[in-house]
């Protein structure tokens, strides 16, 4: 299958690429757009600006630029963190969307959003200042709502980037859970390349 990854607001890191290996070495086309063009930084405050710095609108444009000559094709969209709230923006604006693994985030959904059957998994930390109940509870709803299949798996006391083992919320029982989760919804879409 073809996947598009998309970074974290800490740009193009190491985990990131340690990422697609993992789901090229299940035999999935991955490509890792970077977003922030070569910028990678050390704390989630920095990311910030520099997401700010770059504009949403800017950063929506080099998002799509990328998946554009993979897209016909019907992609499984996945992210961490910022990069989640990026490829979710763009799987529910692809009619040919095989699926959507988001890691760490979510984002908000288009008053006119409408998907048939989108299978759609969140590994989320339990509790998330990035991605509190109450938005969750509203997220997982309003997906429903316009036609996602949801599942949602939260994993309790670790850091929001817990899968990233450069950084301070690593947390590898966690992440290999996630891993081995992800890859399995990825091998129930089918049509492995």
């Amino acid at each position: 299958m073809d996947v598009v990854l998309f970074h974290s607001a800490h740009g193009l890191r190491p985990a990131v690429h340690a990422g697609a290996e993992r789901l090229r070495a299940a035999g999935h086309h991955v490509h890792v757009p970077d977003l922030f063009e070569g910028q990678t930084v050390e704390t989630v405050e920095e990311g910030r600006a520099l997401r700010d710095k770059i504009g949403s609108d800017e950063l929506l444009r080099r998002a799509v630029l990328a998946v554009a000559p993979y897209s016909e094709r019907g992609l499984l969209y996945a992210g961490f963190s910022l990069g989640g709230s990026v490829a979710q923006t763009l799987a529910l604006g692809d009619s040919k969307a095989r699926g959507l693994l988001l890691m760490h985030g979510t984002s908000d959904i288009a008053a006119t959003a409408s998907v048939d059957d989108l299978p759609v998994q969140l590994h989320v930390a339990d509790p998330d200042v990035s991605e509190p109940h109450d938005w969750l509870n509203t997220w997982y709803l309003r997906m429903r709502e316009i036609g996602a299949d949801v599942e949602i798996y939260r994993y309790r006391g670790v850091g929001h980037l817990y899968t990233d083992p450069d950084l301070p919320d690593y947390d590898e029982s966690a992440a290999e859970q996630t891993w081995r989760t992800g890859l399995a919804f990825i091998e129930s879409l089918g049509d492995q390349a």
